[in-house]
This record gives structure tokens, C-alpha cells and sequence, in this order.
């Protein structure tokens, strides 16, 4: 997306993305190439980021933290995530504001560099402090998330802004696929494969395998960001703005001059209190909300399943871990790339956002039917009836995922220009990190507590999870109807 798109009555409440358009244009045709690297990029953060799933407990339960206690391992591992995530609300605000300032792709290189060198540094932890750490690490570097959104939006227009975004969970899910499979497959080695890998340092470092290779991966995506992506932000219009300004000897030529000058004004970036305009705060609430809910889901998924089944879990190992969430991942990616175009062109990107977030219900519904069928199936029951309501719990986190797509369209819709579109991604990124930071450790300590104190049964975390979703659906009613029409309904 071109700076002329500003040419015609900008300001600071004109939104970035007018995808209200009352005249329906042909579809242009997505920069293949440049978005095809920038993914790359993506795919990378999400195979790092979901590499450790299947075995964060289980490396937790082994390393001496939790001093044989298993159920403490829900405290443990939701610390180490919600660290992870309040570094990344505490740096992606600067991060992305330095890109507005000096351009996406430096952006991009520092922080992919920050996640190689933090994903190696995990494999070779062996103390609480040392995970914790790492993943502080790649938080802290983690700003590439919302530079990629700001990116994709300066890639695309109103016309294919739909089918743009559907890439990022698209993508993001394959991550899902790739990640797991890595972390569940790769993890101790020295036991699937004891011919191969049979140094000691295997047996004191089981982890870090599937580490090495994801960080091998996104050393690729550096090399490919590094030489092939072009920058899509015009650093040097603030220069040239400036020195219009402070020419002060030269003649005023027409009125035109002056009309360009207030429009390079207008591109200028602007201060974090002009940014936060009414429907910048709604979307970034909502994103907010969305990623609570879902961070919530991905850390409950691996610590219910790999729980003894006497504690309400299913008592899975860390490769069928992966192999599920891979297998969720595949079915995803696919529901995200072939369908959200037509679904949110059909119904708009409000009532899928409403219909993501109801999905959780499901979600969260399904944790004790799981249980209650195992149980059922350990004294002659159809084990069948389990892996439905796997698949169904799985299938209800793909409809929910369509909720990124649309409140990213409704984020860089808001941002008042292209030069604050950095700072607007860079805000949505930091109050989302923080309910990430906050998610993670009070779903685990929640279910901890619930079953220490068997309060319900060991059923209460559902009940006060589905009553956090009725308070996301009621913040979601808050969205406009429409794209572009800020603040009304």
C-alpha cells in the first residue's frame, strides 16, 4: 500500500484501511513474493513458539523445580510462559514505534535474531531461572509480531486486505503443524533413538534437539528477510517535511505547496495519546480479549491432556500431544486460507469476531466431557467417543482463530495513518502480551487450586472460564457493523 492513498482529506481520525468502499472494486493482486518472505518470518516465530508445547511439562517435572510434586507443575510452567509475555508487553511498543521511525525490516532482523538465539538458550536450560530467562528473552525481542501486521497492511488495500490477513493464522496454524511435531518427535532423543544419540550430552540436555532445529529454520528466514524483502516504509519523508518546514527564504509558490506540506504533515508520526483514537482502544480491547481467551486454551490443552487421568486429565504423552495439535494445526491452516475470505465476506468481520469468541465455550466445555469419557472407556467404553470431543475442542480453536484475521482488519483500519500504523500494532501487541502474561499462569494456578481444594468436583475453572467468555462476548458487541465507521454501530 502506496503513500497516495493519503492524498485526499487526511487527518488524524483518517483511518488507514478505508475498506468501506461504496463502489466494489476488482480484487488487486497480492505481492506474492514480498509476502511469501514476510511469512516466512511469521512461520518462524510460530514454529518457535509452539515447539516447546508437547514438552514444557515434562521438562518442568524432570528438571529439579517441582521437588516431585506433579501438581505444582501448572504453577511453574504458567510463570515461565507469563514471563515470556510480560517482556514482550513491556518491549513491543518501543519495538514497533522504532519502525515507524527507521522502517520495518531492521525491525524484523534485530527480533528474529533475538528468537534464534533465545530458542537455543532454552534447550540448554537445566534451572527454573534459566527457562525463565530464555523465554523472557524472546519476549523482549519479540516485536516483529506487530511490525509483520503493519507490513501486511501497507502490502495490501481495501480489496484484498481480507484474503492478506487471512494469511497471518493461516500461517501462524502452520506453526501449529510444524512446531509440535518438531517439539513432540525431536524431544528426548537418546530414548527413540539411542543408537544415534547416544553422547551423555543428550541425556543431560533431552530438549535441545528440537530446539537446534527450529532455530535452524528461522536462521533461513533471516537470511531470506535479510536479502529479499523490501521495505514498505518511506523513512525519509520525515526529512524531506522537515526541510519544506525551515525553508524559510523560499518563495511561496501556489497553493498546492502548501497542500502537500499539510499532507506530509499528516504522514508524519504521530504522539501515542493522538493514536489512541476511540476505535484504536475497541479493537485493541477486543485483540486483547481474544488472545486472554486463547492463551488460556494453549496452556490448559497440553497440561490437561499430559494430567494422570485421577486429576481430571487425560494423561497423554508429550509425542500424542504433538500429534494432535499438528493434526489441529493442518485443519486450521486449511479452514483459515480457503474459507475466511468468503465467511467474513459474507457476514463481516464483526459477526465472526462474536462468533470466534463464542467458540470458546466449546473449548473450554470439552476439558471435563474428555475426562468423563476416558473414565468411561477405562471400564469397557468406546475410547471413540474421547477422540471426537479432541477433535470437536480442536475444531471449535480453528473457528476461533478466525477472530485474529478480523480484528486485525478492524486494527489497522483504525490506525489514524501509515507512519502510527507501527505505534497502533505496537499498542494492540502490548495489552495483548499482558493478558498473554496474565493468561497462562492464572489458567494453570486455577486449575491447581481447583484441584488441590476439589472445589466442584475440579470442575470451578470451567465454570469461571465460561463466565469469562460471556464478558468477552459483551466487549465484543462494542465493534462497529462496519469497518470504517468508527465508534457507531
Amino acid at each position: 500500500m502506496s503513500p497516495t492513498r493519503f492524498e485526499d482529506d487526511v487527518g488524524e481520525e483518517t483511518p488507514f484501511i478505508p475498506v468501506d468502499d461504496p463502489v466494489p472494486r476488482k480484487p488487486t493482486q497480492l505481492p506474492t513474493a514480498q509476502i511469501s518472505i514476510l511469512l516466512s518470518l511469521w512461520i518462524a516465530e510460530a514454529v518457535v513458539e509452539h515447539s516447546i508445547t508437547p514438552y514444557i511439562n515434562q521438562l518442568v517435572r524432570e528438571l529439579p523445580i517441582v521437588g516431585g510434586d506433579g501438581r505444582k507443575v501448572g504453577y511453574y510452567t504458567g510463570i515461565i510462559l507469563s514471563l515470556h509475555h510480560a517482556a514482550e508487553a513491556i518491549f513491543a511498543l518501543p519495538w514497533n514505534r522504532l519502525s515507524d521511525h527507521v522502517g520495518r525490516k531492521p525491525v524484523l532482523l534485530s527480533c528474529l535474531a533475538g528468537t534464534i538465539v533465545s530458542i537455543i538458550s532454552f534447550g540448554l536450560s537445566r534451572s527454573f531461572w534459566a527457562l525463565a530467562f530464555s523465554r523472557c528473552l524472546h519476549g523482549a525481542l519479540k516485536g516483529d509480531i506487530g511490525t509483520v501486521k503493519s507490513m501486511m497492511a501497507e502490502l495490501t488495500d481495501e480489496t484484498n486486505v481480507a484474503r492478506g490477513f487471512s494469511l497471518l493464522p493461516m500461517t501462524w496454524a502452520l506453526g501449529y503443524v510444524v512446531g509440535p511435531f518438531i517439539g513432540g518427535i525431536l524431544s528426548r532423543p537418546q530414548d527413540r533413538w539411542p543408537h544415534v544419540f547416544s553422547h551423555p550430552f543428550w541425556a543431560t540436555y533431552p530438549y535441545f534437539l528440537p530446539c537446534l532445529v527450529v532455530a535452524a529454520y528461522a536462521c533461513l528466514s533471516f537470511v531470506a528477510v535479510a536479502m529479499f524483502l523490501e521495505e514498505t516504509m518511506n523513512v525519509t519523508s520525515s526529512t524531506e517535511f522537515q526541510s519544506t518546514r525551515t525553508n524559510r527564504d523560499a518563495p511561496l509558490e501556489d497553493s498546492s505547496d502548501v497542500l502537500n506540506a499539510s499532507q506530509k504533515a499528516a504522514q508524519e508520526p504521530l504522539p501515542l495519546r493522538s493514536v489512541l483514537t476511540r476505535a484504536v482502544v475497541i479493537s485493541v480491547v477486543n485483540y486483547a480479549m481474544l488472545s486472554f481467551l486463547e492463551m488460556i486454551s494453549l496452556a490448559l490443552i497440553p497440561l490437561i491432556w499430559s494430567t494422570p487421568i485421577e486429576f481430571g486429565g487425560l494423561d497423554m504423552s508429550p509425542a500424542s500431544i504433538g500429534l494432535w495439535i499438528s493434526a489441529y494445526g493442518v485443519m486450521d491452516g486449511i479452514f483459515q486460507f480457503a474459507f475466511f475470505p468468503r465467511i467474513v465476506g459474507r457476514f463481516g468481520p464483526r459477526l465472526v469476531f462474536l462468533t470466534s469468541i463464542a467458540a470458546y465455550a466449546i473449548i473450554y466445555t470439552m476439558f471435563p466431557f474428555e475426562n468423563l469419557a476416558l473414565r468411561h472407556a477405562a471400564v469397557g467404553g468406546p475410547t471413540v467417543i474421547v477422540w471426537l470431543l479432541v477433535f470437536l475442542q480442536l475444531w471449535s480453536l480453528g473457528v476461533s482463530n478466525m477472530g485474529y484475521s478480523a480484528v486485525f482488519m478492524f486494527i489497522c483500519a483504525a490506525a489514524p495513518n501509515q507512519r502510527s500504523l507501527g505505534a497502533t500494532n505496537g499498542f494492540a501487541q502490548t495489552l495483548a502480551s499482558v493478558q498473554r502474561a496474565v493468561g497462562p499462569a492464572a489458567a494453570d494456578w486455577l486449575f491447581a487450586f481447583t484441584l488441590m481444594h476439589n472445589i466442584l468436583g475440579g470442575k470451578f475453572i470451567y465454570v469461571v472460564l465460561l463466565v469469562l467468555v460471556c464478558v468477552a462476548l459483551a466487549i465484543a458487541a462494542q465493534l462497529p457493523r462496519r469497518i470504517g465507521k468508527h465508534g457507531g454501530k
